[in-house]
């Protein structure tokens, strides 16, 4: 029997924190880590900014073994700090998981997302278009669920 993973997403956007915009990335994103046998256990949302991001993944990283994957926050605008925020959040970078994502179609090229680890935890930055954020999470949920037995101490080779 599979281990089902647990999972959290958080989408960074000014428009959606503030209820002006339906989080139609956070929504998609969700139903493809479902499709893909991982529980969404929370759904959060933030402004942009390090601070903010950082923040929120400090706090549902802590004693958390599983994944959390942020939507937004990416690309090239100056609000755009996810990437930054991250980074001052996880212990160790995977840069093969963020080149993968970034390899999936011409505008993932334009994502500065990175992913990485801290504790038993696995962060991933996606864009915020709801395509980009499912095209990117499905370039590497095959090797996630690996990724994640052995943050969490398994040994499966």
């Amino acid at each position: 029997m599979p281990v089902t993973w647990p999972a959290k997403v958080v989408t960074v956007s000014e428009s959606v924190s503030q209820g002006t915009r339906e989080d139609k990335s956070g929504e998609a994103l969700s139903a493809a880590l479902g499709d893909h046998g991982f529980v969404v256990v929370e759904r959060r949302t933030t402004t942009d900014g390090v601070a903010p991001v950082t923040g929120v993944l400090s706090e549902l990283s802590a004693s958390f073994a599983g994944l959390i994957v942020t939507t937004g926050g990416t690309g090239f605008s100056p609000t755009d700090l996810t990437p930054e925020a991250t980074r001052g959040v996880i212990e160790r970078e995977a840069p093969g998981l963020a080149e993968a994502m970034r390899a999936v179609s011409p505008l993932g090229r334009l994502s500065r997302g990175v992913a990485g680890s801290v504790g038993q935890c696995l962060i991933l930055n996606v864009p915020g278009s709801p395509k980009g954020a499912v095209e990117s999470i499905e370039a590497v949920i095959d090797v996630l669920p690996h990724a994640l037995e052995l943050l969490t101490g398994g040994r499966p080779h």
